[in-house]
C-alpha cells in the first residue's frame, strides 16, 4: 500500500513540475525613489516629455523649411509623353477663317532651372535651360528640336505687392527661438506634474500607514477599555466610542488602499514603467533649501528669460505684417519681368545647339484700382485696429504678470516657514498621541481626549505633507515661469543639437 501511495505521489509531483509557468503572472518589485529621481524619470520617459520633444522637432523642421526658401533651388521638369491625335481649330492668317485640321503629333520636353528668391525685394531670379522635341506623324512624318541652352529671367514687383518672404525672414527665426523656450517651459511643466504625482502617492501612503497604526492602537485601547469596563472605570458610552473609532479606522484602511493603488498606477504610467506589479518606496525630502526670492529679479526673468517676451514681439510683428499686407493690396500694383537667353530650332539635335539666336523679353504690368467703394481703406483700418487691440492686450498681460509673480513669490518665501511650523506641529502631535496612549492605558485619560489626540496627530501629519508639497510645487512652478534654477543660480537649458539628432 505504501508503494502504491508513493507511486501516485511521485506521479503527481512530475505532473505539477511539467505544467508551464503562468506567463500572465506579474513579478512584484519595489522601486525606491527620491523626488529628484521621479523628476528625472518623468523628463526622460513620460509620454508628456516625448510629446513635447516631437512638438519642438515639428517647429525645427518648419524653420528648416523656411531657411530652404532663402537658398537656391534646383528643379527638373519633364513632360513625356504629350501625345495628341485629334481635330483642332486653326485660323487662316490671311482670311481669318477657322478650319479643323488633323493634329497627329507628340511633344516631349525636359527643362532644368536654378531658382533664387530675393527676400529684401521680393523678386526672383532663375537660370533656365530646356529641350523640346516635336514629332509629327501622318503621311509626311518628321521631327524637330527646339532648344534653349541658357536663359536668365528676373521677376520683380515694383510697388503695391506684399513681400511675404521679407516678413517671414523677420518672424520665423523668432518663432524658432520661441519654440526652444516653449520646449523648456513644457519640460518644467512635466516637472510640476511629477511633483504633484509624487506627493499624491506619498500622501496616500501616509494615510494608509496612519490608518493601519490607528486601527492597531485603537484595537489595543478597545481591549484595555473592555477590561476596565468590567470593573466600572469605563462607561458603556466610552467603550462604544472606541468601537466606532475602530470601525472607522477599518473603513479608512480600505479607502486608503484604493487611493494608494490609484496613485501608484498613475505614477507608474506617467514614469513609463512596464505593466508590472510595482511598488514605490518614496523618500520624502527632508532638506528644504533656504531660498529667499526677490520679486524684481523674478519678474525680470519671467519676462526676459522665457517665451513671454518673444511671444509678444511675434504678435506685434504679425499685426504689422497684416497692416502692410492690407496697404499693399489696396493701391496700384506694378510687376516687372525681364528675360534674356539663347534659342534655336532644327531637325537635328546637334544643329539645334549651333549658332543660337538671342531671345529677349521685357514686360511691365500695371494694375490700378479706380473704385473699390472703400474696401481697401476698410481693410487697412481693420488691421490697424487689430494691432491696437494686440498692443492693449500686451499691456494688460504685463500687468497680470506682475501681479501673478508678486503673489507667487510671496507664497514661496512664506512656504519654508509653513513647512518648519507644520513639521514641529507634526512632531508635537505625534508625541502627544503617544503620551495619550500611555495615559489611556493607565486610566488617567478619557476616550474623548484620546480620540482628539489621534485626530490631531493625523491632521498634523497630513498638513506637514501638504506643506512640503506646496513648497516644491511653488519652487518648480516659479522655475517654469522664469527658466531659472534658483538653487544653483543658473538658467535652465538643454542641448538642442543633441535633441534634434535623437
Amino acid at each position: 500500500m505504501k508503494a502504491v501511495f508513493l507511486f501516485f505521489f511521485l506521479l503527481l509531483r512530475i505532473f505539477v513540475q511539467a505544467q508551464p509557468a503562468d506567463s500572465s503572472r506579474q513579478v512584484s518589485y519595489t522601486e525606491r525613489l527620491r523626488l529628484g529621481d521621479v523628476i528625472t524619470l518623468a523628463s526622460q520617459r513620460s509620454i508628456d516629455a516625448i510629446l513635447h520633444r516631437h512638438q519642438f522637432l515639428s517647429a525645427y523642421w518648419q524653420f528648416r523649411a523656411f531657411k530652404a526658401e532663402l537658398l537656391p533651388s534646383l528643379n527638373l521638369g519633364l513632360t513625356a509623353p504629350n501625345f495628341s491625335h485629334a481635330l483642332v481649330a486653326l485660323q487662316n492668317a490671311v482670311t481669318g477663317e477657322y478650319n479643323y485640321v488633323q493634329d497627329y503629333s507628340m511633344r516631349n520636353s525636359v527643362n532644368l532651372s536654378i531658382d533664387q528668391n530675393i527676400a529684401p525685394t521680393g523678386g526672383k531670379v532663375s537660370l533656365y535651360s530646356s529641350l523640346e522635341r516635336l514629332d509629327q506623324f501622318g503621311d509626311q512624318r518628321y521631327h524637330s528640336y527646339n532648344t534653349n541652352p541658357v536663359s536668365i529671367t528676373y521677376t520683380q514687383p515694383i510697388f503695391g505687392s506684399f513681400n511675404s518672404l521679407k516678413w517671414d525672414k523677420k518672424i520665423e527665426p523668432e518663432e524658432y527661438e520661441k519654440a526652444k523656450l516653449t520646449y523648456l517651459e513644457s519640460m518644467q511643466a512635466v516637472t510640476v506634474k511629477a511633483v504633484d504625482m509624487f506627493f499624491t502617492l506619498v500622501n496616500a501612503q501616509q494615510k494608509l500607514e496612519m490608518a493601519k497604526t490607528n486601527y492597531a492602537n485603537t484595537r489595543k485601547s478597545y481591549q484595555t477599555a473592555q477590561e476596565r469596563f468590567k470593573i466600572g472605570t469605563v462607561t458603556q458610552n466610552d467603550l462604544m466610542q472606541l468601537e466606532l473609532r475602530m470601525l472607522n479606522d477599518g473603513m479608512t484602511i480600505s479607502q486608503s488602499e484604493i487611493d494608494v493603488q490609484t496613485a501608484k498606477f498613475q505614477l507608474a504610467s506617467f514614469l513609463g514603467y512596464p505593466k508590472a506589479d510595482i511598488n514605490f518606496d518614496l523618500v520624502i525630502p527632508d532638506n528644504i533649501p533656504d531660498i529667499v526670492l526677490n520679486y524684481g529679479e523674478v519678474y525680470d526673468l519671467s519676462v526676459n528669460n522665457t517665451s513671454f517676451k518673444l511671444n509678444k514681439e511675434i504678435q506685434l510683428l504679425r499685426a504689422e505684417m497684416a497692416v502692410a499686407q492690407a496697404k499693399a493690396n489696396r493701391g496700384a500694383k506694378a510687376d516687372f519681368f525681364a528675360q534674356f537667353g539663347l534659342n534655336q530650332s532644327a531637325t537635328d539635335l546637334g544643329d539645334s545647339y549651333r549658332k543660337p539666336q538671342d531671345q529677349e523679353n521685357i514686360r511691365l504690368g500695371i494694375q490700378i484700382p479706380i473704385i473699390d467703394w472703400g474696401m481697401g481703406r476698410g481693410r487697412i483700418r481693420t488691421a490697424q485696429s487689430q494691432m491696437n487691440v494686440i498692443k492693449t492686450q500686451i499691456e494688460q498681460q504685463l500687468i497680470d504678470q506682475q501681479e501673478d509673480i508678486m503673489i507667487r513669490v510671496l507664497q514661496f518665501n512664506n512656504q519654508k516657514r509653513q513647512c518648519d511650523i507644520s513639521g514641529k506641529a507634526n512632531e508635537v502631535a505625534r508625541k502627544r498621541y503617544e503620551l495619550s496612549m500611555e495615559q489611556f492605558s493607565k486610566g488617567t485619560l478619557s476616550v474623548l481626549e484620546f480620540n482628539t489626540a489621534q485626530s490631531e496627530k493625523d491632521e498634523a501629519t497630513s498638513r506637514f505633507i501638504t506643506e512640503l508639497h506646496n513648497y516644491w510645487k511653488y519652487y518648480y512652478s516659479l522655475q517654469k515661469s522664469t527658466l531659472y534654477d534658483f538653487a544653483y543660480k543658473r538658467n535652465i537649458s538643454t542641448d538642442f543639437d543633441l535633441l534634434i539628432q535623437h
